[in-house]
């Protein structure tokens, strides 16, 4: 791998994800890796913050891969209003429950980024804020009827159709997207060491 930003670790990649999202930010960047899909319970623990939560699981996730002899990135993402983390919707109806919420106002979306390369691991996180217009009870219902919100925290992407619910962004776009660059860029120096 040669990346002008990045150290090359001297071993392969593995994304812990099934997120195609993250695949495609990682591809974008000019990373040659394996998708190993961690499959975890994602339940948020009792007391347990946005931040820790998702620090928590991509850690997890990257632990899951049984793989001493590459670097593992590991990722999570849940979108949070009034205190409250939304993950991925269970169904057709929660979906439109938290679009509902989301709509013409102000969320945070926490996206973390975790690397182990055998006994050396680092975890960080960053956080966006995101504003969304107005949006009518037919708009909710046709944008979950695509089908695009169901595998997605708070039940949108904005680098798709979500897009368009979008009024603005305070933050990184590739953190709302599923994968935290600046993160995973400071996670990679203590991991790997800087480039410079």
């Amino acid at each position: 791998m040669t990346h002008p930003f990045l150290r090359d670790p001297g071993r392969p990649i593995v994304l812990a994800s099934r997120s195609p999202r993250r695949a495609e930010i990682l591809r974008a960047q000019g990373f040659d890796f394996e998708v190993r899909p961690a499959s975890i319970d994602e339940t948020a623990e009792e007391g347990e913050t946005a931040a820790e939560h998702v620090r928590r699981l991509a850690l997890e996730k990257a632990s899951a891969i049984d793989a001493p002899e590459a670097l593992v990135i590991g990722s999570d993402t849940v979108v949070v209003i009034d205190g409250e983390i939304l993950g991925k919707p269970e169904d057709e109806a929660d979906a439109r429950a938290m679009l509902a919420r989301l709509a013409g106002r102000e969320h945070a979306v926490y996206s973390s980024a975790a690397l182990i390369a055998g006994e050396r691991r680092a975890v960080d996180h960053d956080v966006t804020r995101v504003r969304f217009r107005e949006l009518t009870a037919g708009e909710i219902a046709d944008y979950v009827a695509s089908g695009e919100p169901m595998d997605k925290a708070g039940s949108y992407g904005i680098q798709e159709c979500g897009a368009l619910v979008v009024e603005g962004i305070d933050g990184c776009y590739f953190n709302v997207m599923g994968l935290p660059l600046q993160a995973l860029r400071r996670v990679w120096n203590d991991v790997a060491g800087p480039v410079h």
